[in-house]
């Protein structure tokens, strides 16, 4: 019931703001201006603490989760594989639609300088000489550094140490993760304010075009990855897709209308036993961890939308540049572990980093609820698969399951 009601409250505000870009007043159309600055400006203020806490939170906890044995190397590895084949499958649609390939020179000009950072100082601010100057200056790719390196380090300490880390940054990131629980309110008013300066002109069809082309991207690299490359994976394992399916409709239904894969989790925990006969222990351990770090529908949308934003700002790319958003992205939705609106807030942090404007993340905003929904449920699809793959190798294998 709650869901419907947030349904409805954000078709609401889609139809108000439609209504408030095409007739509304210019006091109207100023407080839509200044509801969408704030809103960016919260996005912002949040961006570098959640990747920073998220990642090392997330690697300080692996010790127990990663290293226990086979079970936990095999779950690893699959989820690596599969988030990294999502961004993969996304660059390559990118490719294909082209959304932002036929933006004119002089209105990506118009919007925003020409880089003046080269290649090559991009990459030297991946590792910073000051920890306190690379969270002033929102160098995004320099604190992913610090936490990653920071988060591999804990993994070293002495068992009670490395858990004291480990819930110090958790317990800051739960913190955060408080803090962001108001976006889930401020949402209709973003939406109203964004939808009403995104039909103030109607002149640049452009603008609707492209946002289409975008869409089609993301959407069209979530259901290549959830009707194609998983079953493809499962049945070289095989698995027989269409059975897994049908034995977890219960948990992608409720994933799909609940937009979180932590809600969803004891239906698929049931799906996965009763369903699709799975060993409860194998069941009980990928499931939860799965849940935490095994996010396919993330990495697609954050490499797509990084790309599509950035270029059509007048951005360029190289292969290697590529090579190393695919990378990113996948670690990136790897550390977004229960994050709401996590997606969103990790490649709105990338854009900052890129000195990228943040106001075509405000026109894809309205859509972005509908587009969660398709990444939930392939999340809890590929949560699924990588756990049916690591259930079939454990039960051949001649390693026992631990008690």
């Amino acid at each position: 019931m709650q869901n419907k009601k947030s349904f409805l409250l954000l078709l609401g505000s889609i139809f108000l703001g439609i209504l408030t870009g095409l007739f509304g007043q210019e006091l109207m159309l100023k407080g839509a201006e200044i509801t969408a600055s704030l809103f960016m400006n919260f996005l912002k203020l949040l961006s570098i603490p959640i990747i920073f806490l998220s990642i090392i939170s997330t690697l300080s906890g692996m010790k127990n989760q990663l290293e226990i044995g086979a079970l936990g190397k095999r779950v690893f590895t699959y989820t690596l594989l599969t988030t990294l084949i999502a961004a993969s499958v996304g660059l390559m649609l990118f490719f294909i639609i082209q959304p932002s390939a036929k933006v004119a020179i002089t209105d990506a000009m118009h919007v925003v300088k020409a880089p003046t950072d080269t290649y090559l100082s991009f990459l030297w601010k991946i590792v910073p000489s000051n920890i306190v100057q690379v969270f002033l200056e929102n160098n995004v790719i320099g604190t992913a550094f610090i936490g990653f390196i920071m988060g591999l380090a804990a993994t070293r300490l002495p068992e009670e140490n490395r858990i004291s880390v480990h819930q110090i940054f958790s317990s800051l990131f739960k913190l955060v993760l408080k803090v962001t629980e108001g976006i889930a309110y401020l949402i209709p008013l973003g939406t109203w304010a964004f939808t009403a300066l995104m039909f103030k002109d109607l002149g640049n069809t452009d603008n609707f075009k492209h946002l289409g082309l975008y869409l089609l991207t993301v959407i069209g690299a979530n259901l290549v990855q959830g009707f194609i490359v998983l079953p493809l994976l499962l049945k070289y394992k095989g698995i027989s897709p269409v059975k897994l399916a049908k034995a977890s409709v219960a948990a992608l239904s409720l994933a799909f209308f609940s937009k979180s894969s932590n809600a969803t989790l004891p239906v698929t925990l049931k799906c996965a036993e009763k369903g699709a006969g799975i060993h409860p222990k194998v069941a009980n351990f990928s499931l939860p961890l799965c849940t935490i770090i095994n996010m396919n529908g993330c990495a697609a949308f954050i490499l797509i939308t990084v790309l599509f934003v950035s270029t059509i700002n007048g951005h360029v790319f190289g292969l290697l540049d590529l090579g190393i958003w695919v990378a990113l992205s996948t670690l990136a939705a790897i550390g977004n572990a229960g994050v709401p609106m996590g997606c969103f807030f990790l490649t709105s942090m990338f854009l900052i980093g890129m000195d990228v404007p943040l106001s075509t993340m405000g026109l894809i905003l309205p859509f972005y609820a509908f587009i969660d929904m398709i990444e939930t449920s392939l999340n809890v699809w590929s949560d699924l698969s990588v756990t049916a793959i690591v259930d079939r190798e454990y039960a051949s294998s001649a390693l026992p399951l631990k008690e």
